[in-house]
């Protein structure tokens, strides 16, 4: 798997993340994996330690 952001991306992305209720660390799992292409959904769980049930569901209550 490629790492798309640089290690201080990636931990001020997981400290926010941290900062979040859950509701809203879905919404914001499911953003940061749109963002990347094929991938995202795995990568995006790895870096912020969630399961990608909770990216997929998400992806599913955000409104587009």
């Amino acid at each position: 798997m490629s790492f798309p952001y640089k290690k201080n991306i990636e931990k001020s992305m997981k400290k926010f993340y941290d900062s979040l209720c859950e509701k809203n660390k879905r919404r914001y799992a499911a953003i940061e994996s749109e963002k990347l292409s094929h991938g995202g959904v795995n990568y995006i769980s790895v870096l912020l330690e969630c399961d990608p049930k909770t990216i997929r569901q998400g992806k599913k209550n955000s409104p587009n």
